[in-house]
């Protein structure tokens, strides 16, 4: 990793001799006490991020491992406050409302890269909790830009179902939408399971819910988004969208059932 090369000059030109060097003391090197607070406070915060993480992921019988600290750190902190969480850009087409309530929204989305990993889990749960963290892995840093991307909202997961939309295939699949920093040259991944590509432009039907997503509430909501569509036949009926606007770990989540128009 590239350090910024120092060099040993003074603030004159002049070169440092050891002399110099010699005459540093040790409290002179050491970080002063403000800097030492505000790195234990740094540290003291990624313990307690990552406690919370492993205690949601632990009713989920997910493991958290020590090294999603940093990550988790940034993704909360949006970076120390460096980035602003971005929302996946759309055109409105239409909206049905009842009650002051939005029962059902239309959308249109440009094509554009998104970042993806399918996991086969035994649940929903666990495929979301552990693809969501190798997603995390690559916007912190571990891509060929060796930088913190940016995180975007929402992070969506495609699900499949059975022919009687009763129950949730295995395979589920996480992704992330690249800034628009990042769309022309998307970054490469570390990961190997974790895939580029460029989604085609679509027609979305979105219905918003709140709360836990799991194979229960997510067969409940395709439902609800298709007793709300006057033509539900216009869509794709062997896959759906989860579209998730707060972390996995967050107590009151913020979600979106969507489905896709066919070509």
């Amino acid at each position: 990793m590239d350090r910024g090369g120092c060099r040993l000059s003074s603030g004159g030109g002049g070169m440092i001799t050891l002399e110099d060097l010699e005459s540093v003391s040790e409290e002179q090197l050491s970080d002063s006490p403000e800097e030492e607070q505000e790195e234990e406070e740094e540290e003291e915060q990624q313990r307690r991020l990552l406690q919370y993480w492993r205690d949601v992921a632990r009713g989920h019988q997910v493991e958290v491992p020590t090294d999603m600290a940093e990550p988790i750190h940034q993704i909360t902190t949006n970076n120390e406050g460096a980035h602003t969480r971005e929302q996946v850009p759309y055109t409105l087409i239409t909206r049905k409302e009842k009650c002051g309530e939005v029962v059902f929204e239309k959308r249109h989305y440009e094509k554009a890269h998104w970042a993806y990993i399918t996991v086969h889990e035994d649940t929903y749960e666990q495929s979301i909790c552990y693809g969501f963290m190798k997603i995390m892995r690559y916007i912190c840093q571990q891509n060929s830009a060796g930088s913190y991307l940016g995180m975007t909202i929402p992070i969506v997961t495609v699900v499949r179902t059975n022919e009687m939309h009763r129950t949730l295939s295995r395979a589920v699949t996480v992704a992330y939408y690249l800034p628009p920093l990042h769309q022309s040259e998307p970054p490469r991944p570390y990961d190997p399971e974790i895939t580029i590509e460029q989604w085609p432009a679509a027609i979305i039907y979105t219905r918003p819910f709140t709360g836990a997503t799991n194979e229960l509430t997510i067969i409940h909501e395709i439902s609800s988004l298709a007793e709300a569509l006057e033509r539900p036949a216009v869509c794709i009926s062997d896959s759906y969208i989860v579209a998730g606007y707060t972390n996995p770990a967050a107590a009151h989540r913020q979600n979106e059932i969507w489905f896709l128009e066919r070509p």
